[in-house]
């Protein structure tokens, strides 16, 4: 008996050894896991918070005009800049012991995994505000168990490093509220058209209750559920003695006003400009060793809502119905800031840019950059050459080239430079080009930042190397800045997310491409298209939109088979049309070859409407001479076709155009007769 007792009181003995050591065992693991689970949090350290930002950008008078983002459309904001009844509401729905736990709810854990087991699913979730905020920094949203136990590490070590208002004020800028919106700041923007700050306690609620499931409780998809979810949080903060009951009802009975349209219409300021905008801005950064893709900046625009309203406009009202498309683009002379700029129809249908990326050939509109080079040659706009029909040949003559003119006439006496650009004559340019060498027009292309070429064809002087139209829109602004180098940007400050800046405009280059005296000589060559005066065989080529001129402008068209452009300025602004089609098909119907010059006047008058007329001044060393423009000598009443052209103090006419020259080889006996009134007289010379 005494036996069988004793080994009852040794099995009981030996049970109760094991049971202590099983729960030292297991009391042992958890300590040692504890130590483990700090050891590796503190080896690890803190994980980074970082995650991709929105970038701003501002017009040049500060406005908000649209944003970047590079997944998710994300705009960081502090915790004390967060309406408190969203941050409540959000409290109060996902996590209401959150200022209480260390990242775990262990009793919402074992609830959620025993119910896990029953369904044999991972539909109850459980997490914390710390553990999601976890998820949407480092991991996806799979539902497993591993992405759990990761889930969990993250979240000890975020509480380990971060106190509750940093986790808070990040969870809040990183959950999904739907419809691409990241973060409480852009979701307040995008559904109630105001900054988080000022959110009321019914939007806040509507809000707080859509990360749930943003597919299903945004009030854009599904009103009635998204209410119900309101007011199923707005009931949790009564319970929870955060708002009283009168709140509540005052929420409940709130009228919600949407405002994602006009949030979306926003987003359609200057598409194509903000294109430019964020390609300038990454080469600035690059630059500077900065890499843009961590978004945050804050980036200030050259861009003048005004000017991009009136080219929207002009645009609109004339381009034709169809598939030609358009480019547009205005530049401040002064500085050389792009201050509107259309890449084409509509952005949404073809985000190609049609001014900085398309590359034409830009016809006639090269031939100012060509007569530049000229006046350096010694070329005057007196400089008369015969433009009659001519072969050329090229190459060592093994090659001919036989320009046309756009109507296929020809001069049937010599021309002058002021009178060839005005009415744009090619035998004119072409002759040029010879006369003044390749090399020299090179020259001046690459001085410009144009595209040339190394072969030596006599087409060249036609436009028949590609540029962009923004280049070329910015070569003309240099010229009207008197030959100053002009470079075009599109910014004028940027800031990171911190609110330093990092980048800051700093003025034009006071480089002169060509001297004050060329540019302005070329300046007022290109004011003659408008000029009837002018007019030959072909007419002045900008008569057509003269009846809408009210200021002074210079300017140059161009055109192909394919392509129209017209690039010119005032002495303020300058601007540059292109129409064409993107595949190069040809340009047929009237109202195609005449849009871009439509465009270009209109855009001009919109800009300049109310404002004084202004003139481009004459530099030192430059006189304004009244001359005939058959002769190019001073002008008297005899000879009709006179103008106003502007020529080096050394390149005055000292002769009048009623002296005769009895031998000068392009005037013949019938000008000589044309002095004498008497009939007979001229028939007896066989006039």
């Amino acid at each position: 008996m005494k036996r069988k007792s004793y080994i009852r009181q040794k099995k009981r003995q030996k049970r109760i050894r094991n049971i202590a050591f099983t729960v030292v065992a297991i009391i042992s693991a958890i300590v040692v896991s504890f130590i483990s689970l700090r050891l590796y949090a503190q080896i690890a350290g803190a994980p980074p918070l970082t995650v991709p930002k929105a970038s701003v950008f501002l017009d040049s008078n500060g406005n908000a005009i649209g944003d970047h983002f590079i997944s998710e459309r994300r705009y960081w904001t502090e915790l004390e800049d967060i309406s408190p009844y969203l941050v409540k509401a959000t409290i109060a729905v996902e996590d209401k012991d959150f200022y209480e736990h260390n990242g775990f709810d262990f009793s919402r854990i074992a609830g959620a995994i025993l119910k896990d087991i029953k369904t044999r699913s991972m539909a109850e979730g459980a997490s914390t505000l710390t553990q999601q905020y976890a998820r949407n920094l480092y991991l996806s949203h799979e539902k497993t168990w591993a992405r759990k136990i990761y889930e969990a590490l993250y979240a000890y070590r975020l509480e380990i490093f971060y106190n509750k208002d940093e986790i808070l004020e990040g969870y809040l800028n990183t959950v999904n509220y739907g419809h691409g919106m990241y973060g409480i700041e852009a979701a307040s923007r995008y559904y109630f058209g105001k900054s988080a700050n000022d959110l009321t306690l019914a939007e806040s609620a509507l809000l707080a209750g859509i990360p749930k499931g943003p597919s299903i409780y945004s009030p854009i998809i599904d009103l009635e559920k998204a209410t119900g979810r309101q007011q199923l949080i707005l009931g949790l903060m009564e319970d929870q003695k955060i708002i009283s009951s009168a709140e509540k009802e005052r929420a409940v009975t709130e009228e919600i006003v949407m405002k994602n349209e006009e949030f979306l219409s926003s987003k359609t300021i200057a598409p194509y400009f903000l294109d430019v905008v964020w390609q300038e801005a990454t080469d600035i950064l690059e630059k500077k060793h900065m890499n843009i893709s961590e978004g945050g900046w804050v980036i200030k625009t050259t861009l003048n809502q005004a000017h991009q309203k009136a080219a929207e406009e002009a645009v609109a009202k004339n381009m034709p119905e169809g598939e030609l498309q358009v480019g547009f683009v205005s530049m401040d002379v002064k500085t050389g800031q792009v201050t509107a700029l259309v890449g084409g129809r509509d952005y949404g249908t073809s985000p190609f840019n049609r001014v900085t990326q398309a590359v034409r050939q830009p016809g006639s509109s090269i031939k100012p950059i060509l007569y530049a080079a000229a006046l350096e040659k010694g070329f005057s706009p007196l400089t008369y050459l015969d433009v009659g029909e001519t072969i050329f040949t090229y190459d060592n003559g093994r090659s001919t080239y036989k320009p046309q003119n756009v109507n296929g006439q020809f001069a049937d006496s010599a021309m002058s430079m002021a009178q060839a650009i005005a009415i744009s004559d090619n035998i004119y340019a072409v002759k040029t080009l010879e006369e003044i060498g390749y090399d020299s027009f090179r020259d001046m292309l690459h001085r410009f930042n144009l595209n040339s070429t190394e072969k030596d064809n006599p087409s060249i002087a036609l436009g028949t190397i590609e540029n962009s139209l923004y280049t070329l829109t910015n070569a003309y602004n240099t010229i009207a800045a008197g030959g100053q180098e002009r470079k075009a940007t599109t910014i004028l400050s940027i800031q990171d997310s911190n609110g330093d800046v990092v980048y800051e405009y700093e003025g034009p280059s006071k480089e002169q491409i060509i001297s004050k005296e060329n540019a302005f000589i070329l300046t007022e060559l290109m004011t003659g298209m408008f000029d009837p005066v002018f007019s030959d065989y072909s007419p002045s080529t900008g008569i057509s939109i003269r009846p809408r001129m009210t200021h002074t402008y210079a300017a140059k068209s161009g055109s192909t088979i394919s392509d129209q452009w017209i690039v010119g300025f005032s002495p303020s602004i300058s601007a540059g049309v292109w129409n064409g089609y993107d595949q190069g098909k040809q340009l047929t119907v009237s109202t195609e070859m005449s849009a871009a010059k439509k465009v270009w006047i209109d855009f001009m008058e919109a800009v300049n409407a109310g404002t004084a007329n202004e003139n481009f001044d004459a530099p030192e060393g430059v006189e304004g001479v009244l001359v005939d423009i058959e002769t190019g000598k001073l002008a008297t009443d005899a000879c009709p076709k006179q103008r106003l052209v502007y020529v080096k103090a050394e390149e005055v006419p000292t002769k009048t155009c009623t002296d005769i020259e009895f031998f000068k080889e392009d005037r013949g006996w019938g000008n000589f007769l044309d002095l004498f009134p008497f009939e007979s007289f001229k028939g007896f010379f066989g006039g």
